[in-house]
C-alpha cells in the first residue's frame, strides 16, 4: 500500500481527549484527520430504528445495545466511509483514547507493506485469547491470522476494498463493532492481527470511556458469562468455515 490516511474518531464533547487527538495527529507516520464521533445522547429513535435490528445474526447476541454502543458502531462506519471516499489505498483508524508506543510506525509501515486491499489489519491492546498462522515476518515483527479476532477497536489499517465489505454487510447491525468485525463470513475483509502490541488504551487517565457502562444485573452477567465461550467457539467455526471457501 503507497496511499494510507489516518482518521481518528472524536466525540466533540469528550473535549477531555482532544490534547490526546493533538498528540495523534503529531505523533502517526502518515497524514491524518478528524473523523467526528457520532453522540449516543442525541441519538433519535427513528435513527436507532433505522440501523440497529435485534437478533439479526447467527450466532445470536443477546444482548440489547446501549444508544452508546450504536453510536459507536455508526462511528466506525464514518471511518470506513472516509476510506472509501478518499484517494487512499486504506485507512488507519484511531480511537481518541489510544496512544502509541515509539515502535508503532514499524510496525505500522511493515503491516501496509504485508496486507492487501481487502485486508483489516488490528494493532490489538493486548495478544490475550488471539492465536494464529503467521502469514508475514519480520525480526519480532509479525502479522497472523486469528480464527477469532480478540475484541478492541483501539486501531486498525482498513484496505479501501475492506472497508467497502465492512460497509455493504452492516447497514443494520445487531451487536458492538467489534463483534461483527470477528464476523468474518459476514463480510468477507480478511481480519489480521499485528505483532508486537504498539498501542495501549488510556480512557482512564482522560476522564473515562464514553460508552457509560451501566454495572450490568447478576442473572444477565451470569447468562452473558455462560453464553461467550459458546459463541466465541461458533464464531471461530464459521470462520474456519468461510476460509476455507474463501481460499
Amino acid at each position: 500500500m503507497q496511499r494510507v490516511r489516518a482518521f481518528i474518531i472524536h466525540l466533540e464533547r469528550a473535549e477531555k481527549r482532544r490534547p490526546q487527538v493533538e498528540t495523534l495527529l503529531r505523533q502517526l507516520p502518515i497524514p491524518a484527520e478528524i473523523v467526528a464521533g457520532v453522540d449516543g445522547l442525541k441519538l433519535g429513535a427513528e435513527e436507532i430504528a433505522a440501523v440497529y435490528r435485534r437478533r439479526l445474526h447467527r450466532p445470536g447476541y443477546a444482548f440489547r445495545l446501549r444508544d452508546t454502543e450504536i453510536a459507536c458502531f455508526l462511528s466506525h462506519r464514518r471511518a470506513w466511509q472516509a476510506i472509501v471516499d478518499s484517494d487512499a489505498e486504506a485507512g488507519l483508524v484511531v480511537e481518541d483514547d489510544v496512544a502509541i508506543d515509539e515502535r508503532f510506525a514499524d510496525v505500522f509501515a511493515f503491516a501496509a507493506t504485508a496486507a492487501g486491499a481487502r485486508d483489516y489489519v488490528r494493532f490489538p491492546r493486548w495478544t490475550r485469547g488471539e492465536e494464529g498462522e503467521i502469514l508475514h515476518r519480520s525480526g519480532d515483527m509479525a502479522i497472523i491470522e486469528p480464527f477469532l479476532p480478540a475484541l478492541g477497536m483501539q486501531a486498525e489499517l482498513v484496505g479501501r476494498e475492506a472497508a467497502g465489505l465492512l460497509l455493504a454487510a452492516t447497514e443494520t447491525f445487531d451487536r458492538p463493532v467489534d463483534s461483527i468485525v470477528q464476523m468474518q463470513w459476514l463480510h468477507g475483509a480478511r481480519v489480521l492481527s499485528a505483532r508486537p502490541i504498539v498501542v495501549r488504551e488510556i480512557d482512564r487517565e482522560l476522564g473515562g470511556t464514553v460508552l457509560q457502562n451501566k454495572k450490568m444485573p447478576f442473572l444477565e452477567r451470569l447468562a452473558h458469562e455462560v453464553r461467550r465461550p459458546l459463541s466465541r467457539a461458533a464464531i471461530a467455526r464459521r470462520n474456519r468455515q468461510w476460509r476455507k471457501t474463501s481460499i
